[in-house]
């Protein structure tokens, strides 16, 4: 079994490796269109993203803290955490126990009758038991002084602890998981451990799903494949209870289908509005003012994309110190944002030539003007979306915005096969990397490192 320490380390290394496979598979996102219409060369293309893909990542956190806790609950028990459910159950019998005495206030009736019994089934005791502790977690009484006088606990746990009133609902919940681990270590497992291979389970599903769709050129999404890995392993190890559904639903489902839509739009109104402004202007003088304007749109993309996508592995970081308790609450640290900001900018570099092609001349043949209109339409949802602490996905944003350009030509101008089978790539991604984290998981059990 690999210390704690050990397998942070390796959750830092893996996110810091998807950050850099999101930065060359994603390349095609911020520099398609602008290496398509010979705007830029795609030396100086990919040299003006890194640079701006590294000051975008370090603009914002919001995503971050959207990922590291908005979507997987890190310190719920599980039935399996209270190893010693019987123990348990007669220590809250201890009217002299304080903290026991508390908790014993808190059951529900039809627990208290399961506790006091003598025969009853330790797996439905554990449930019971687990179920509980879960609901403790929320409560803002749990640190007393006389409750923990003989705990050990950290000085900043007993801080945070004695202000648990003034505290976020998930930042309460490690707290309070943590006073209960410490002070019921014989009857308590620490999911401290356990939770660093979810993580490292959701990373190996994302990265492999990244390479296979970045081999065969789909433009699929990196967001969303970290996402589905998470829900994946999250869900293999302590079921559908541990994934927070309200945050997937409103922060991925919905945006997963929204922000391409929303894209599409402000993609085909903003060039209808341009081809209507500039109906009367000579084509060569349009092509030649966009080639300009293009460089700003390509740069505010590449801008917005950093902005939003780098910030996904910080908040995969963030959850894994969270997770181990090096950290309280999913405040993103300075080293965290550098280094991912570092990453992304080098992945960038590398270029994602087969994503590029598809982007930039499968879906429609793009002139300086449809590229201006793609980018600055994508720059707009990306950098609201990350404003709003939204995962999106940069790749469906800039798919839907070029889809809208070129269907403001006309719809034949859409090479709509090729669109179906980006499509059939968005919808695969989500089960497909939640399938390969998954099966990380097991893997990773079964190799010892649970």
């Amino acid at each position: 079994m690999l210390s704690l320490s050990l397998l942070v380390i390796l959750i830092v290394f893996f996110a810091l490796a998807f950050d850099y496979i999101n930065g060359f598979h994603d390349t095609a996102n911020a520099i398609a269109t602008v290496v398509s219409t010979r705007v830029l060369s795609p030396r100086n293309a990919i040299i003006m993203a890194a640079c701006l893909n590294f000051v975008g990542a370090l603009a914002s956190t919001q995503v971050a803290r959207t990922v590291a806790s908005g979507l997987v609950d890190t310190a719920r028990f599980l039935a399996d955490d209270v190893r010693q459910p019987r123990v348990l159950a007669a220590r809250l019998g201890q009217p002299d126990d304080p903290l026991a005495h508390y908790l014993a206030g808190q059951l529900l009736p039809e627990t208290q009758a399961l506790v006091v019994r003598e025969d009853a089934p330790a797996k439905e005791l554990q449930h019971a038991l687990a179920n509980e502790l879960n609901r403790v977690l929320k409560c803002t009484d749990l640190y007393d002084e006389a409750r923990f006088t003989e705990v050990k606990l950290k000085e900043k746990t007993v801080e945070d602890a004695r202000k648990s009133s003034q505290l976020k609902p998930e930042k309460l919940a490690v707290i309070n998981r943590s006073l209960l681990e410490s002070a019921l270590p014989d009857v308590l497992s620490s999911n401290q451990q356990v939770f660093q291979l979810v993580i490292l389970a959701a990373l190996i599903g994302a990265i492999v799903w990244n390479l296979l769709t970045w081999y065969f050129g789909i433009p699929s999404s990196s967001s969303h494949a970290l996402i589905g890995g998470l829900c994946g392993a999250a869900i293999i190890h302590g079921g559908l209870s541990l994934v927070l559904w309200d945050g997937i639903l409103k922060k991925v489902l919905i945006p997963l289908v929204g922000s391409p839509s929303l894209g599409f739009l402000i993609g085909f109104i903003l060039m209808t509005g341009i081809a209507r402004a500039l109906a009367n202007v000579h084509p060569e003088r349009v092509s030649s003012t966009f080639r300009n304007l293009q460089i700003f749109s390509a740069a505010a993309m590449a801008l917005t994309h950093g902005l939003n996508d780098a910030q996904k592995s910080m908040g995969i970081i963030t959850m894994a110190l969270v997770s181990a308790r090096i950290l309280t609450e999913p405040v993103v640290p300075t080293w965290v944002i550098l280094s991912c900001a570092l990453a992304m900018a080098l992945g960038t570099s590398a270029g994602g030539w087969r994503i590029i092609k598809t982007m930039g001349h499968k879906i429609i043949r793009l002139e300086p003007v449809h590229g201006f209109a793609a980018e600055t339409s994508s720059a707009i949802v990306l950098f609201a979306t990350s404003h709003f602490g939204m995962p999106v996905s940069t790749t469906h944003v800039i798919s839907g915005c070029i889809f809208g350009v070129g269907s403001s030509k006309r719809l034949s101008a859409v090479r709509w096969g090729v669109a179906q089978n980006i499509v059939t790539a968005w919808i695969l991604t989500l089960p497909a990397s939640a399938l390969v984290a998954a099966l990380s998981y097991k893997l990773l059990v079964l190799m010892g490192l649970h």
